[in-house]
């Protein structure tokens, strides 16, 4: 049997099976509306019969060499044409968080359809990723926890300086181990200023995480200012001058 630097052993007769992934239109904890216009929302049964193509994510090797598995569950929009123009991670182990958002932005939509003509829409896409064992003994009672203990997480290197008085979005991040962002889920903060943000860190400098000598995609809770909200309500204030 193998063995990894931290003594944990890994049975070669593992193998592991993407069961699938499914539309669940199911009220996502934590999401903060993105405007005032955002795009309708399908029902669950309706959302399946849109989907086109679809692409089945590939397990991780080193989900697979830690047991990790689970649901990763993604917010999509999908535009006027079909196609995933947004898809943000609400929940999911970062591992498996990955290999969701690569495929999922390749599926392909049947359009929304209004009185005007087609129309974007949103929804939940569940992605389910399960392990099997030929012997029942072989997956460890806490994989995750026992993972997260031993990964050192990402670490903000670079930011530009910002006003004590801007307001600010706080975003759980998924940095890649190139030390780039993968995606981002807003956690806190008005609408109006989601995206400003989302611009905004996209400039920052990360330490990826590591895993042993392993750089790792892992998620990382960050505030980000805001300067726009303070700046027009100084100028309400002032009379518009």
């Amino acid at each position: 049997m193998a063995r990894t630097s931290g003594g944990r052993w890994y049975g070669p007769s593992a193998w592991a099976l993407v069961a699938g992934c499914w539309l669940g239109i199911l009220p996502a904890v934590g999401q903060v509306p993105t405007g005032d216009a955002d795009p309708v929302f399908l029902e669950a049964k309706k959302a399946v019969k849109f989907v086109l193509r679809s692409e089945t994510p590939e397990y991780p090797p080193l989900a697979k060499l830690n047991y990790i598995q689970g649901r990763v569950r993604v917010q999509v929009v999908v535009t006027r044409e079909g196609r995933v123009q947004e898809a943000h991670v609400v929940r999911g182990h970062p591992f498996l968080a990955v290999a969701a958002l690569k495929a999922i932005r390749h599926w392909l939509f049947r359009p929304a359809r209004a009185r005007a003509g087609p129309e974007e829409f949103q929804t939940y896409v569940d992605v389910n990723f399960s392990l099997r064992f030929k012997k029942i003994g072989q997956l460890p009672q806490q994989p995750e926890k026992d993972l997260t203990r031993q990964v050192h997480p990402p670490e903000v290197l670079e930011r530009p300086g910002s006003s004590a008085n801007a307001t600010s979005v706080r975003l759980r991040l998924l940095v890649s181990p190139e030390g780039g962002i993968l995606d981002s889920q807003v956690l806190q903060g008005h609408a109006r200023y989601v995206a400003e943000a989302r611009q905004l860190v996209a400039h920052w400098k990360f330490r990826p995480a590591r895993w042993g000598a392993l750089s790792v995609p892992w998620y990382l809770d960050v505030e980000v200012p805001v300067e726009g909200w303070p700046a027009a309500q100084a100028t309400a204030g002032a009379g518009g001058h």
